[in-house]
């Protein structure tokens, strides 16, 4: 295929005006971000190396969620510049109409999109999987681990002074099944052998029925609701496998397969996966929608009005996404339809917008 002259000029306006704009967006995030660190570090004898490396380690993922809206930014400013320089009218001499140029910003978004998903998507999240494991490392309250496998959740909880290792084979409303809990000393020494076919951990004192309960010596006492003093609550547990932004997509498709064994919830991972599927389509509407909005606006208008109108743009749409997102993730409706109607909205507004646009 051999690319026409205007395609690849066109093309050359917006990657670099998409890496500016990269660039402006990644510094406000260092800015934001490193206050954040040394907040957190405030109390703690650390080297300020430390929240400035933990800063460059979360910066991809922070820039990954707000991708559509750069994109959005630098389809406005792509036209600005065009405009200033009149490059708009010699196009249209040379026969290159609105449309055209809207279907070359969008193709290049779209094929952008796919590299950011493969490529920058899988190291910001490897990235952001070191960041979790070293700032974890200095958390103040560092007393429970959690992990799910093919065996079922497995929780450690140090507590007074006991340390409980707890596997449960599913976990569903509130509830562990098929619990089995070994309690050890502070040195680890083996105290308690604690079992029972359901948990409710509504709050930290989690309340088991019918528990079996062998110690040391091998006495066996049988508890009809027995309680268990620990750090967590049901909120907690659901918390410590909220964060999905260092997993990437084939690790995510892994942790729902083991969500659906244990009949855990596997809806944010549902909607993460339908996010990342949908990723490159949303960046190429949010360039079409910019485009159509550049294109109608009186060019006369100043460049602060056109960004505050962007930024405007963005917000509504951000809070809409978000409105529906979590009608998906409290399952009043579709995960798939949750991600995917503010996408459609978007579209359809674009298209009506796209009507007559070469008469612009």
């Amino acid at each position: 295929m051999i690319f026409k002259t205007y395609q690849i000029y066109i093309s050359k306006v917006f990657t670099s005006t998409l890496l500016k704009t990269f660039i402006v967006f990644l510094s406000l995030a260092f800015i934001l971000n490193i206050f954040e660190e040394i907040n957190f570090f405030k109390d703690l004898k650390v080297s300020i190396t430390l929240p400035i490396f933990l800063t460059f380690l979360n910066i991809p993922s922070v820039l990954f969620d707000i991708f559509p809206f750069i994109f959005l930014i630098t389809a406005q400013f792509a036209f600005i510049k065009l405009m200033d320089q009149n490059e708009i009218i010699v196009l249209k001499n040379f026969g290159l109409d609105n449309l055209k140029i809207i279907k070359i910003l969008s193709t290049l978004s779209f094929l952008i999109g796919i590299i950011i998903i493969t490529i920058y998507y899988n190291f910001s999240s490897s990235l952001k999987f070191s960041y979790l494991n070293l700032k974890n490392s200095y958390a103040k309250d560092n007393k429970y681990l959690a992990v799910i496998t093919e065996n079922g959740i497995w929780i450690k909880d140090e507590v007074t002074e006991n340390i409980n290792i707890i596997n449960a084979n599913r976990f569903k409303n509130k509830i562990l099944f098929d619990v089995d809990i070994i309690q050890f000393d502070e040195n680890f020494n083996f105290k308690n052998n604690i079992i029972s076919k359901e948990i409710l951990i509504e709050n930290k004192s989690w309340i088991l029925k019918n528990a079996q309960i062998s110690n040391f010596k091998g006495q066996v006492e049988n508890v009809q609701n027995y309680v268990l003093e620990t750090n967590l609550s049901y909120k907690d547990v659901n918390s410590l496998f909220s964060n999905l932004s260092s997993l990437n997509i084939f690790e995510l498709n892994d942790l729902r397969k083991k969500y659906e064994s244990i009949n855990y919830s596997s809806t944010e991972v549902n909607s993460a996966i339908q996010k990342l599927i949908s990723f490159p389509i949303y960046l190429t509407i949010m360039t079409v929608l910019a485009s159509t909005i550049m294109i109608h606006i009186k060019h006369n208008k100043s460049k602060i009005f056109h960004l505050i109108f962007g930024i405007l743009i963005s917000v509504i749409i951000y809070y809409l996404s978000f409105f529906f997102e979590e009608l998906g993730k409290n399952e009043q409706i579709p995960i798939a339809i949750s991600i995917w109607i503010p996408l459609v909205i978007i579209i359809l507004i674009s298209s009506i917008s796209l009507i007559r646009i070469n008469e612009k």
